[in-house]
């Protein structure tokens, strides 16, 4: 069996053509979160021409479902597979002919080529039923970029109730790995990422008659101080704490002290506790500042996305199915977010990188160019070997 499914496997690597194609259109149309219209429409024509049953799920995104046929089949339980298919606010600087066609919208984070992984995938395990005997379901997801992230929404419709998930699968580009290199961490990978915004507002005025104002300055430059040392303060064994400050905006002048100032930033954490204690003291902090300052601390930090958490048995697996047929390579932890941490709270799930850097010369040159920048530019020939790996797992992980 494990024969027959590699020989599979290298046939999808070896003609991708009608993926690329798919892959191309979808590239050349990007739109941002939630407005994934067109995106979804394309879509839904594909599964319309592999006959594959689906439903809009989550606003804009689309819910596919293929039953197995295998003798002895248990229709009630189920592989998810999940890409999402929102691009971002970035005006694409790659001279290429399916370069985006939407002025300031980019697909730089690769989900078009999740979304095209996706479809492929559901049609190779629609072509082969008698493979399988469970349910797979497959997510093209809105809005991952977009905080509290569109797997929130899809999961609020409950879409899985009544099934026994057993796996969650969801893959990743990555620019930094080779072509044909697939990344898998176990346990904690990617970091819960929760927005930070303050207002602190007091009295402006002339900045030399001091005694007539309530400065936010000071209680300002404070905060951004406690902020910077709450990650000194980790207990053991809670992973890496970042907190960083991305904007302060204060109206003022040389002599002229504002009004207020805004601050926004971002915190990651892998602890859940530990990001809950951290909540607290930032809350103390701000009242601190009320108190010793006369301002007025407007905050709000409520949670963005969980830590993607991988099943520790989903990842072993996964390295025993693929590692017969790619390179596959143990990743670290990584403070950057994904909302697929909603999905490793609830089911169990494995998270993985797939290498879009080319090969040879073109992979020491960085050709792939960065995640998020306007110069992103995968290797098509990665869009076979996603489609490989995403079937092979989900025809192994359903037994």
């Amino acid at each position: 069996m494990m024969a027959h499914k590699v020989k599979m496997v290298e046939d999808v690597v070896s003609d991708t053509l009608g993926l690329v194609a798919t892959y191309k259109e979808l590239h050349a149309h990007p739109e941002l979160s939630f407005c994934e219209w067109q995106t979804a429409e394309r879509i839904a024509e594909q599964l319309r021409k592999e006959e594959i049953d689906f439903r809009p799920i989550a606003k804009s995104g689309v819910l596919a479902k293929i039953e197995g046929r295998a003798e002895g089949a248990d229709l009630r339980r189920a592989v998810v597979l999940r890409a999402d298919i929102d691009a971002l606010p970035i005006e694409e600087q790659n001279d290429i002919p399916y370069a985006s066609q939407t002025a300031g919208v980019m697909h730089a984070c690769g989900h078009d080529m999740h979304a095209t992984m996706l479809l492929g995938t559901l049609s190779l395990l629609n072509r082969c039923k008698e493979e399988f005997g469970c349910t797979v379901f497959g997510i093209f997801q809105p809005a991952e970029e977009l905080n509290p992230g569109g797997a929130k929404s899809v999961l609020a419709e409950e879409p899985f109730e009544g099934y026994e998930v057993v796996a969650v699968l969801g893959a990743h580009i990555e620019p930094t790995l080779p072509t044909g290199t697939i990344g898998v961490c176990a346990g904690k990978y990617m970091a819960a990422c929760d927005e930070l915004h303050f207002r602190i507002c007091g009295k402006g005025g002339h900045a030399a008659l001091r005694e007539k104002i309530t400065d936010p300055i000071l209680p300002m430059a404070h905060l951004v101080d406690a902020l910077y040392k709450i990650p000194e303060s980790a207990p053991e064994g809670v992973g890496r704490t970042i907190i960083s400050i991305g904007r302060i905006d204060a109206a003022g002048a040389t002599n002229i002290v504002p009004d207020e100032v805004v601050l926004e930033g971002t915190m990651r954490t892998f602890d859940e506790a530990w990001r809950k204690e951290i909540k607290n003291q930032i809350e103390a902090i701000c009242g601190a500042l009320e108190a010793g300052y006369g301002v007025t601390v407007e905050r709000d930090f409520g949670s963005g996305y969980p830590a993607v958490c991988n099943n520790p048995e989903l990842a072993q697996r996964a390295r025993e199915i693929l590692g017969g047929m790619f390179q596959i390579v143990e990743l670290g932890m990584r403070a950057t977010g994904e909302d697929f941490g909603y999905y490793t709270e609830r089911y169990p799930s494995l998270f993985y990188r797939l290498g879009v850097g080319y090969t040879g010369e073109e992979y020491e040159a960085g050709k792939a160019g960065a995640l998020h920048t306007s110069t992103l530019l995968p290797d098509v020939k990665a869009i076979g070997v996603g489609v490989g790996v995403m079937a092979s797992l989900a025809l192994e992980m359903q037994k």
